[in-house]
């Protein structure tokens, strides 16, 4: 939840337009199996790869391994030569990038293609296009090799019941040691790829730490403030000392990701939360909801909030790199993102990850991140076929350290990148050529690490720390409610944009909140709850 909440609403709406029509293509794969199979699905074993000793070690908690330089001398990730050889592979997958460069022009591309065996063929759709792109080609029966099923699919369990592969055979247990970078992926990041009783997917691994309440240090630093509050009140007057309505700038730009950090001040549930086999979604606390909506209320009144922040959408970015926001709620692989894009102009820009204090003092909480962007499916076809795709894969999911990571994030030496000792700098052809999305097929474990600058893993490392400290993580994660799927995105979208934000501002009472919610309830989430509760009993007996 949070920073990329209108995209995923935006993803659920398209992929429920033709959700009829695309399991209707499917054709007569036979009946998918009960619930209750998917709880003796043996996922794959883990296996760290231990071929290179992270500057700042992981836990098991959550906290990722930390680099400050590449290794000067990258382990050989396929010493015995390309794993994939054969005929090309097709992938199907989305882009939130421009769209790199075709392959006859993109040395890093060429480069993976040529470390595989084979030539890798992406379909590359923008995020925008890709629900309508998904609904026709599964409609239209000619799948690639490997299809990207996003969390949104509707109709997930039979489509991939009907049409791809189950890949437990291959990676179930002891069987994914064949493909070892694969057995590096952390065992919470497979569970949303079991259904029908088996593996259905590869995931694409994620920060479990979730977004962040980025802050500009340099700012702080400026004007000589704490940047770590002990409570609200703290929190609102820090907030307050970096406001200036009447020169443009403002403490926050987003109103409804300022609130996910306030209620992470006050121990809210992470989108749902279970008890005792019994499911409830954050905004049915309603008392602690209202503790955090007059909380926000008294930040309107402030004028700590960007007035614009209600009525725009896409600009707080850009609001926060130039300075107009101080503080932006945003995905945690935003921290270098940031860096790049900003501080190239202003050498003085620096950030820095607060985590939420208790609302009145002590410690607050921090909502974990799903533990996979989505899965990628793989067609039906013959045992060697898969094989081939697998190991495909595997050269995708090669880690951090390797040489075969270092040239697919990072391209060619001297055409795509420059080195900084030991560190690889992307040139302006390596930046359009590094968006080749094959972190949308799937990838390593995430690390951190920054090659420009060696002091930015150490202080991601520490919001880590503090924030896997006090982590809550989502109760639905890993179940299935086709419900949520086609209608929970819209359901939310209209409670978001209209009585919760409107509270917020003033516009509407708490009452037009209850009855949004007891709409909500009698409309989608009762049924929601239902299906989470049966699919979560059908694992815990």
């Amino acid at each position: 939840m949070g920073a990329y909440l209108t995209r995923r609403n935006l993803l659920r709406a398209g992929l429920g337009v033709a959700a009829g029509a695309s399991l209707a293509a499917c054709g007569d794969g036979g009946p998918a199996v009960p619930l209750a199979e998917n709880a003796d699905v043996k996922l794959p074993d883990f296996v760290p790869y231990k071929g290179v000793k992270p500057d700042l070690p992981g836990t098991s908690a959550g906290v990722l391994n930390g680099f400050l330089h590449y290794p000067k001398n990258p382990a050989k990730a396929f010493p015995d030569g390309p794993p994939a050889k054969g005929p090309s592979i097709n992938f199907m997958t989305l882009i939130y990038s421009p769209v790199p460069p075709p392959v006859s022009r993109n040395k890093l591309w060429q480069g993976v293609n040529k470390t595989v065996g084979t030539d890798m063929n992406f379909e590359i759709v923008p995020v925008i296009d890709y629900p309508t792109k998904f609904s026709l080609t599964i409609a239209g029966g000619d799948l690639p090799d490997g299809m990207l099923f996003l969390p949104t699919a509707p109709q997930r369990p039979d489509t991939l019941h009907a049409l791809f592969e189950d890949l437990s055979p291959y990676l179930s247990g002891s069987a994914v040691r064949d493909y070892p970078y694969l057995a590096n992926l952390p065992t919470k990041a497979w569970r949303d790829t079991i259904y029908n009783g088996g593996i259905y997917g590869l995931p694409m691994p994620r920060l479990n730490s979730g977004s962040v309440m980025f802050y500009r240090a340099d700012i702080v630093k400026e004007k000589s403030l704490d940047p770590n509050p002990r409570n609200f009140k703290e929190f609102l007057q820090l907030c307050k000392d970096l406001s200036d309505p009447r020169k443009n700038k403002y403490a926050c730009g987003d109103p409804l990701v300022t609130f996910y950090f306030v209620m992470e001040m006050l121990h809210s549930t992470n989108e749902w939360g279970q008890k005792n086999g019994r499911f409830a979604w954050w905004l049915e606390d309603t008392d602690r909801v209202k503790q955090g909506l007059d909380a926000m209320r008294q930040m309107v009144k402030a004028r700590v909030i960007h007035p614009d922040g209600f009525t725009v959408e896409g600009k707080f970015k850009d609001w926060f790199g130039n300075g107009q926001i101080a503080l932006n709620y945003d995905g945690a692989t935003a921290w270098n993102d940031y860096l790049r894009a900003y501080k190239p102009t202003n050498p003085k820009l620096d950030i820095g990850g607060m985590v939420a204090p208790g609302f009145d003092g002590g410690k607050g909480s921090h909502w974990a991140g799903l533990s996979s962007f989505a899965m990628l499916a793989l067609k039906k076809a013959p045992k060697q076929r898969i094989e081939q795709v697998l190991r495909a894969l595997n050269a995708l999911a090669a880690p951090f350290g390797t040489d075969a990571y270092l040239e697919r994030k990072y391209g060619v030496p001297g055409a795509s990148f420059d080195y900084k000792g030991s560190d690889p700098i992307l040139n302006p052809t390596g930046t359009l050529e590094a968006t080749l999305p094959t972190n949308f097929a799937t990838d390593a474990p995430q690390v951190l690490y920054f090659p420009e600058d060696a002091t930015v893993a150490p202080r991601q490392y520490d919001f880590q720390k503090r924030a896997v400290d006090v982590l809550v993580n989502r109760a639905d994660e890993g179940l299935y409610s086709e419900t949520d799927t086609t209608l929970g995105g819209t359901a939310k979208t209209l409670i978001y944009e209209g009585p919760l934000q409107g509270y917020m501002s003033g516009r509407s009472s708490w009452r037009d909140f209850e009855d949004a919610m007891s709409n909500w309830r009698t409309t989608v989430g009762d049924k929601i709850r239902a299906d989470y509760e049966k699919y979560w009993a059908s694992l815990h007996g």
